[in-house]
């Protein structure tokens, strides 16, 4: 891939506006920008009376999503950040440039930032009176926990969605071309997913764009079985395998997991990761094709090429969905996208291409925009000092995060900080009684969406949460005629953002999550509020404070169960968790400010 490192210094920062603009402009003929998002469309959407299939996840996965997008597949793919999901807002805005008023499906892969954002921009659209349905992929048999005996795996739960994301993408892309309705349309989907396995493996990592090193490494010599997409670990390392010993692992793993053929038919897809050669993934699909045959399997339109890669990372992958007569028929069905078609092109006429004004998610990370300001207000002011803080330690909050996970946490925390510090500035001025319980709240609002929209993937959700639902607090209790933040008023909009997290993420204390941390803070806060010696905000919040710092620290000490950290097992403890590392640094820079501004 094209090293942006040594490019301008905006080039990494820029990648995905660069690229989906001009995967556009390229695709003319099949796709267009959705206004105002970072989102593509089939060029003629929305199609009247037909259910809209929406599908999307992070930017380094081409061609999912955006490449998969056209007729007779999906109707429309949000894109997030380089392995980020998009954030709620740009989901919701592609899914209304595809609505017809038939119903959206919405369809990705299972991972935490994608289950969220989806999730929030389902609830939005159904406030609006518009139906949607969600089917989530979770093909991959190498993930979920480590087997437990007389433990049965919960695939709907614990397995990632990888390459099997085309076999489900084009099921129901067909089915909503063919006329059927939204619940038709699901279960088409729901039965496509659960049809479908993949094995994987990988041979080295991913240089994201703009770095200098891999975002993780396999040994020399060796190769890791079941490798995530973001680098999740795998089930274990071997030794570098041949095409026909590889070959045999991918299928000897996916035979066991495939449900029962009535007639042995089977799709087939050989999918690269990004940087294997075509011709070594054909060499892999002589050997694969035989072994499937062996198994009294039949390939139906076996399919070998990149459908869902992980940039340039090395390997591969095997993805099996077994087929009846209605899964083959809407497999058959024509498509054409700009990375699949099923029949030959259309008509290659030229289209005009609608550019539209494309917005700038990365305005807010200038130095203009988020500089210091002697005349900032106070929550505009904590925010800053939060950013400065979490700036500061950016770097080790991603070692933490890599120790489970892709190592993007400080990245996308800094990220989401700097445009929730903008939104503030611009906000907070203008409401007539600074500092006031209404005043703050709207604040705390626009900027905590400002954030989840700019940082996208899991922890902009949950950071985006807790402050949209802790400013939405207060503005209730402003309506209610409270005239002033005080401890306990402040602790009740901390316990709401508590409860907001812990629905929309389905974690709980003890899991290794940031709720380790929030959950000892808004208990402290409770304490400092209820002593009855007059403590006033600031003792309070420094207090509250220093117990999440304490209990973050203390995260070290547990096992994650949630998330792809959960594939750690043991391997995972000894680290502190960064979500809650992140979330003390923040508590922490929200205290000295107010004590500062005392």
């Amino acid at each position: 891939m094209i090293n942006l490192s040594t490019g301008p210094s905006h080039c990494a920062s820029t990648f995905r506006e660069d690229w989906i603009e001009g995967l556009a402009t390229a695709y003319a003929r099949t796709v267009r920008r959705v206004p105002g998002a970072f989102g593509v469309v089939r060029r003629n959407a929305p199609h009247p009376g037909k259910v809209a299939v929406v599908i999307g996840g992070g930017s380094g996965h081409y061609p999912a999503f955006a490449g998969l997008v056209g007729p007779g597949l999906a109707d429309a793919a949000a894109i997030g950040d380089v392995f980020a999901s998009p954030s709620a807002e740009q989901v919701y805005r592609t899914a209304r440039a595809a609505d017809s008023g038939a119903g959206v499906l919405f369809s990705y892969g299972n991972y935490a930032g994608d289950v969220m954002h989806f999730g929030l921009a389902a609830r939005r659209l159904a406030a609006e009176g518009v139906e949607t349905r969600t089917v989530i992929v979770t093909d991959d048999v190498a993930s979920g926990p480590a087997p437990v005996e007389g433990a049965r795996v919960d695939p709907s739960r614990d397995r990632r969605g990888v390459a099997g994301d085309f076999f489900v993408f084009k099921v129901a892309g067909a089915a909503a071309e063919r006329g059927d309705d939204l619940e038709g349309v699901a279960r088409a989907a729901q039965h496509a997913n659960a049809m479908t396995r993949t094995f994987g493996a990988a041979f080295a990592g991913c240089t994201l764009p703009g770095a200098s090193e891999p975002l993780f490494t396999v040994n020399e010599g060796t190769m890791e079985l079941g490798m995530g997409i973001h680098g999740e670990p795998g089930l274990r390392a071997t030794k570098r395998l041949n095409a026909v010993e590889l070959a045999d692992e991918l299928v000897d793993n996916l035979l066991p997991e495939l449900p029962q053929t009535a007639d042995g038919r089977v799709a087939v897809l050989l999918n690269g990761l990004g940087r294997t050669k075509y011709e070594e993934l054909f060499a892999c699909y002589r050997h694969v094709h035989r072994r499937l045959l062996d198994a009294g399997l039949r390939p139906h339109r076996p399919e070998v090429g990149e459908f869902v890669t992980s940039f340039d990372m090395a390997g591969l992958s095997l993805s099996v969905m077994v087929l009846d007569d209605e899964l083959a028929d809407l497999y058959d069905a024509p498509c054409d996208t700009p990375a699949f078609r099923s029949l030959p092109a259309p008509s290659t006429d030229a289209v005009a291409h609608d550019v539209r004004p494309a917005i700038d998610e990365h305005a807010a990370e200038q130095p203009d925009s988020a500089r210091p300001s002697g005349e900032d207000l106070p929550v505009t002011a904590a925010l800053q000092a939060a950013l400065e803080l979490v700036t500061a330690n950016e770097e080790e909050l991603g070692r933490l995060d890599a120790v489970a996970g892709d190592g993007d946490h400080g990245i996308g925390i800094v990220r989401g900080l700097r445009a929730a510090v903008a939104t503030a500035r611009s906000t907070e001025p203008s409401h007539a009684k600074p500092g006031s319980p209404s005043a703050v709240g709207t604040t705390l609002l626009s900027a905590g969406l400002a954030l989840a929209d700019a940082s996208g993937g899991a922890s902009g959700a949950l950071y985006g949460a807790l402050l949209t639902e802790s400013g939405a607090g207060l503005i209730r209790a402003a309506r209610t005629g409270q005239q002033q933040v005080t401890p306990l008023l402040l602790a009740d909009a901390v316990d709401g953002a508590f409860d907001a997290i812990v629905e929309l993420g389905g974690a709980r204390v003890g899991e290794k999550t940031l709720l380790d941390a929030l959950d000892p803070f808004r208990k402290e806060l409770h304490h400092q509020s209820g002593t009855g010696t007059g403590t006033d905000l600031v003792t309070a919040w420094s207090a509250a404070a220093s117990v999440a710092t304490r209990a973050a620290a203390d995260t070290a000490g547990l096992t994650p169960a949630r998330g792809r950290a959960a594939r750690m097992g043991n391997l995972g403890y000894g680290h502190p968790d960064a979500g809650a590392a992140s979330l003390a640094l923040i508590l922490t820079a929200v205290g000295e400010s107010l004590t500062a501004c005392r």
